[in-house]
This record gives structure tokens, C-alpha cells and sequence, in this order.
């Protein structure tokens, strides 16, 4: 590929369709309708472009991917190829019978997420009520034989819960647990005003999860996903744009992150236009960043570029309305009184807020598809 970094994962979303309605969903704004929706032959057809790129993991997302019925053929065809197949689900939808399945077809691991340690935290942020089926999924998981990994997306509405959080998670028999802080893209960033924690709080959680982390480090692997705006410095962007992951959204369009859908101002190759070799090595937008030329100052001149890349592309984009410019994140961009403004602001409201009060300024996913299994 004359030079060009090789992805290792891709992220196969295969469907907007979702039971939950999260305040902080990843998905666009706009979401996939389930007849744009790439075919079972178009996603194995993908599937086989991906290996030949060089993935070796090939992560099953959505919206929610048990809607699809059809997911173990792409489960089975990622094991004729000799890939690591790994199920990120609301566990709602779960059943034995479709656990075994997977299992069957060769699913390697699965990903089961919870918005909080309580029926009410759940209803709160993802409009659902059906903690219990959450439980049920974990039961399930573990039953078949996986190993049971879990996500927590972390925020004003759930940091002050978080040992309470973690609890479940050692109960439930999580191998691994993702504590990650809000990102503020897409359904996350509307709804920024209500999600992001104060200092205080964030400071507190710290502690939790470093003691926690201690006291569970035999029986549970944790990390910690840290909360950019609080950190000096910005993420590094997936290791920087288009070098190690790539993203298929449902209706087959190529992304080198999960969110970049939101940069509007770029376009994106689909893989019904052309074949994933193209799109990684030579469509305009997988080139656009890579590397370090592209920089503007202050980050073409920071001895950090290369442990950074400039930042987040698609935070640039969605607060500043251009993707090129430094990630406002940095102490060192011009844009950084953007994130610093929305800091006061945080650190401004009470935490405490009554929950019907906050329920009225959340703005929830809605998508206008069914969740019905195809």
C-alpha cells in the first residue's frame, strides 16, 4: 500500500435500529434508515475487503446489531477468515437460543453496556426501563461462554454513582469494565449542558476508580477513558486520522472514526462506490489528515505532534465548524476559550439537579426506524 498505515479493526456498524434512546449516543444525528442498510452479500463482501486490508478484529456495532438477523453469517464469514469477532450490544434482545448461535458461528467476545446501577439511571438517560433484561443479557453471556466485557459511559447524571456502578459490574461477573467519560460529539454535545460533570465530581469519581481499580486488579481489568476537555492536552484521534481503525456505517459510507459523519464539510467514499483498498489508501478524505503536513500552528511547530496528531478532527469540526483547525481541547489553540467556557458553565450548575428538571432539558436519540429484527 506504498507506505500507507494498515488497519487492524474495523467497526462493522450494521444498523442504526435501536431499543435505547441515549442522551450521548455515537450515531450521526442523522441516522441510517434500515433500508439503506447494506445487504447480507455487501457486508460479507466488506468483511473480505477488511481482511485483505490487514484487520484482524472486526467489531459488531449498531444502533443495536442483534436486530440484524443475518449477523451470524457475517459472525461465521469473519471466522473463515481467521478474524476476532467481538458483539458491542444493549444486551436487550438477548436470548440463550441467540447467544448459542453467535457462539456457534464463532463470536469471540461480546461488549454489553449500562448507563448506570439502577432501572432509574436507565430510564433517565436511554428512555428504557429494562435494566433487568440488561442483567439477563450478562447471565446470558457469561452462560455461553464468553467472556463478559462492559462499557459505562460516564457524565454529570451518573459520576456520583460510580461505586455504587462498578458493584454491578463485579456482580454481574464483567471480566473487563470501560469506564468512559463522555465525548462531546453528535447527541452527546446537544445535550452537553446537562452531561458534563464539575471538577469536583470528576476529581471524586478519580478517586473511586483508582481505589476500586486497586482493590479489583485480580479479578476485573478496568481503564479509565479520561474526559478530554479537563486535560491539557487532546486525545490522539484513534492514533491520528486513518492509521490503525475504520468505520462502515449501515448504508456501506467509509469513515476513519465512528463519529466523523458529522464533518460535514467532507465527503465520504461508500464501499457501493468503491472497494475498502480505494477508500483506505486513496480517497481524499482518508489522506486529508493523516500524517503531520496538514498541521496548522500552533501544532505544526509542538514537539507533541507526533503523540497527539493535532487532536480530534471531528471535536475540531464540532466546535469550531472546521475540521483542519487545532483541536480546542489544547491549552495552545486559539479556539481554546470554546472548551473553557462550557467548564464555567459546568462548574456552575448543581449537580444535584432534580431529575424531572433534567429529564425536560434532555434531548433524546430518536430514530425514526424500528427496532424489530430484520
Amino acid at each position: 500500500m506504498n507506505g500507507t498505515p494498515q488497519p487492524y479493526g474495523l467497526l462493522a456498524e450494521v444498523t442504526h435500529r435501536c431499543p435505547l434512546h441515549c442522551v450521548y449516543c455515537s450515531n450521526p444525528l442523522e441516522l441510517r434508515e434500515r433500508e439503506d442498510e447494506l445487504g447480507t452479500d455487501e457486508w460479507v463482501r466488506v468483511i473480505g475487503e477488511a481482511a485483505g486490508l490487514g484487520v484482524v478484529q472486526v467489531h459488531f456495532s449498531g444502533g443495536e446489531p442483534l436486530v440484524r438477523g443475518d449477523l451470524e453469517t457475517l459472525v461465521a464469514e469473519c471466522r473463515r477468515l481467521g478474524l476476532y469477532t467481538n458483539l458491542i450490544t444493549s444486551g436487550l434482545g438477548l436470548t440463550e437460543a441467540r447467544a448459542e448461535s453467535l457462539v456457534a458461528a464463532g463470536l469471540n467476545s461480546a461488549q454489553l453496556s449500562i448507563q448506570g446501577d439502577a432501572a432509574e439511571s436507565t430510564d433517565l438517560v436511554a428512555a428504557s426501563k429494562r435494566f433487568d433484561k440488561k442483567e439477563a443479557a450478562a447471565g446470558i453471556i457469561r452462560d455461553a461462554g464468553l467472556p463478559l466485557n462492559m462499557n459505562v459511559v460516564l457524565h454529570r447524571l451518573n459520576l456520583h454513582r460510580l461505586d455504587a456502578i462498578i458493584d454491578v459490574c463485579v456482580k454481574w461477573g464483567a471480566e473487563r469494565l470501560e469506564l468512559a467519560n463522555s465525548q462531546y460529539y453528535g447527541w452527546a454535545l446537544r445535550n452537553r449542558e446537562s452531561l458534563m460533570p464539575s471538577k469536583s465530581q470528576l476529581d471524586e469519581a478519580v478517586g473511586v476508580y483508582e481505589r476500586r481499580k486497586a482493590e479489583l486488579a485480580e479479578r476485573m481489568e478496568m481503564l479509565w477513558i479520561l474526559p478530554d476537555y479537563y486535560e491539557p492536552y487532546p486525545k490522539p484521534c484513534m492514533g491520528g486520522w486513518a492509521q490503525t481503525a475504520l468505520t462502515v456505517a449501515p448504508d456501506g459510507v467509509v469513515y476513519p472514526c465512528p463519529v466523523a459523519a458529522e464533518i460535514k464539510t467532507m465527503e465520504f467514499s461508500s464501499v457501493r462506490d468503491h472497494d475498502l483498498e480505494w477508500i483506505w489508501t486513496k480517497s481524499a478524505a482518508f489522506e486529508a489528515y493523516r500524517g503531520t503536513e496538514w498541521m496548522p500552528d500552533p501544532c505544526r511547530g509542538c514537539p507533541r505532534k507526533e503523540l497527539d496528531f493535532g487532536g480530534c478532527r471531528c471535536q475540531a469540526f464540532a466546535l469550531t465548524g472546521d475540521a483542519g483547525r487545532t483541536d480546542p481541547v489544547c491549552q495552545h489553540s486559539p479556539d481554546h476559550h470554546l472548551v473553557q467556557s462550557a467548564l464555567v458553565r459546568a462548574n456552575q450548575e448543581d449537580v444535584a439537579a432534580d431529575g424531572e428538571v433534567i429529564r425536560e432539558r434532555l434531548v433524546y436519540r430518536r430514530p425514526t426506524v424500528s427496532a424489530r429484527r430484520r
